[in-house]
């Protein structure tokens, strides 16, 4: 892949001039349109020449033989890292973002906000990956469903109500099934499912469960189908899915279902975003360098906010066509997670 500094000073001139007329107009750029903007002072002829030079790098193309030329992936990716120039939010930008991200009321609330904030502003779909909720136990019981299988219904403190079907081994009695509830919810009431399980290995290891073995074993395939179902449900928002239909949406319709095909497999937008927390700063993946986006060649931008604690939480973002104005947007999905990052610290 070429650098930026491996151009010569005119190719970088006119690469950088027809990336930013295609991501302001999406239409192809060509020679006269270039001569015409009186930023250079270079025939069309020359101009050509050069954009010819790009091409063949790999960094432009011709969607027609007869048509200007518009950046592949390869030249987004080259502009994006090494020549963009990111705006910052406008102060009426950021005022919007901090008024209705910050309104008071459950997290969940702000974090709906932030991508229908998001989305408005960018013209995107807006998306974020909700850290994953761990309710504290209040009750916990165990509803038999068959000689082979029950019910393990948890309350939580909040009220909300999760349950899931545990395999049972043949012959367990109902009563070990009303002990183990009981035994749950009197002991390990006030805790998360991970810290449950935690106190619960202790007390078995120290013999201090009141247990028998059955019940033990209950106890732990409780508690562990709920925890570990949690733990691989990504919860992500979607907001403004309409935005993707755009002008260009008409010429390109199986650009556009696939892209909302793809938007509607939540678990795998959720793997994609989840590889944003390992960063520090903002993430710009573009079209096909991830697979999930090689068909509808969509970009997506996205920023880890963090909890109170210093760690990531979750991701902030958008997704959009590889055409969107990403000067503009990275600094607004940045301040955003900033913005939740503080609501949450």
């Amino acid at each position: 892949m070429s650098t930026v500094h491996e151009l010569t000073d005119r190719a970088r001139d006119v690469f950088r001039v027809v990336v930013e007329s295609y991501l302001g107009s999406g239409a192809p750029v060509g020679s006269r349109t270039i001569s015409k903007l009186g930023q250079m002072s270079l025939s069309p002829a020359s101009i050509r020449n050069v954009m010819q030079d790009l091409e063949e790098l790999g960094l432009l193309a011709a969607p027609h033989t007869s048509a200007g030329r518009m950046p592949t992936e390869l030249g987004l990716r080259l502009f994006v890292d090494g020549m963009m120039q990111a705006a910052e939010p406008t102060a009426d930008e950021r005022a919007v973002i901090e008024a209705r991200v910050g309104q008071s009321g459950p997290i969940e609330d702000a974090l709906a906000a932030a991508t229908s904030t998001l989305s408005g502003l960018s013209q995107c779909a807006g998306i974020v990956l909700v850290p994953a909720r761990e309710p504290r136990l209040r009750q916990f019981a165990f509803v038999p469903l068959g000689p082979t299988q029950a019910l393990a219904v948890l309350v939580g403190e909040d009220g909300s109500v999760e349950n899931r079907v545990v395999d049972l081994p043949p012959g367990l009695p109902v009563s070990a099934l009303v002990e183990a509830g009981n035994f749950i919810t009197a002991h390990l009431a006030g805790r998360t499912l991970a810290e449950a399980s935690a106190v619960l290995a202790t007390q078995i290891a120290r013999e201090r469960a009141m247990l028998d073995i059955a019940s033990q074993d209950l106890v732990q395939r409780g508690i562990a189908v709920l925890s570990e179902d949690s733990a691989h449900r990504p919860v992500l928002i979607v907001r403004g899915a309409a935005h993707l239909i755009d002008d260009t949406a008409v010429a390109d319709l199986d650009r556009v279902r696939n892209l909302l095909d793809e938007i509607e497999g939540k678990e795998d937008i959720a793997r994609l975003l989840d590889g944003a927390r390992e960063g520090a700063s903002t993430k710009v993946f573009i079209g096909s360098e991830n697979k999930l986006f090689a068909l509808s060649g969509s970009s997506v931008i996205a920023a880890p906010y963090h909890g109170r604690d210093g760690r990531v939480v979750g991701v902030v973002g958008v997704i959009g066509p590889t055409r969107l104005n990403y000067a503009r947007v990275v600094p607004m999905v940045d301040f955003t997670a900033q913005t939740l990052t503080r609501l949450m610290t």
